[in-house]
């Protein structure tokens, strides 16, 4: 596999300036103008949460949109679906685990009869044989593109 350093530094740089860099500091900025716009104009507020109100307020919240984006929505499965369609990878791992899946099913069959002791039909050999050459068409067939 031939490796791209430019690129793959360029990766881990968005990774590291998005997850970690960007973020944090984000999320301190929107909860700071948050309380000064917010609670700190209305003093009522201001007496009941005090001035912990930034993650008594804002760390439930986010953990609730969180919880909603992944489990509630159908936004992630929307983003699941792209990620399938659009890596190669995983699209390829989606396509094997379809082949291979039946597969499995007709090995374990004819495992469940050798452990009963039980003879293997010309019918059971006819399939072993068609697995044979479904699972070699479909390996001279893959790509990933």
């Amino acid at each position: 596999m031939k490796r791209n350093l430019g690129f793959r530094g360029w990766f881990y740089f968005r990774q590291g300036w998005s997850v970690y860099f960007a973020f944090i500091f984000a999320a301190i900025n929107t909860l700071t103008v948050t309380y000064f716009l917010a609670i700190e104009n209305y003093p009522f507020l201001k007496e009941i949460l005090g001035s912990h109100a930034k993650p008594i307020i804002g760390i439930p919240f986010l953990v609730f949109i969180g919880y909603a984006h992944y489990k509630r929505t159908a936004s992630f499965k929307a983003e699941a679906d792209i990620n399938i369609e659009a890596n190669p990878h995983f699209r390829r791992i989606l396509i094997n685990t379809e082949v291979l899946l039946p597969s499995y099913l007709q090995l374990l069959e004819l495992i469940v009869k050798l452990s009963q002791n039980e003879k293997l039909s010309e019918k059971d050999m006819n399939q072993i044989s068609k697995l044979k050459n479904d699972l070699d068409e479909h390996i001279n067939q893959r790509q990933v593109k």
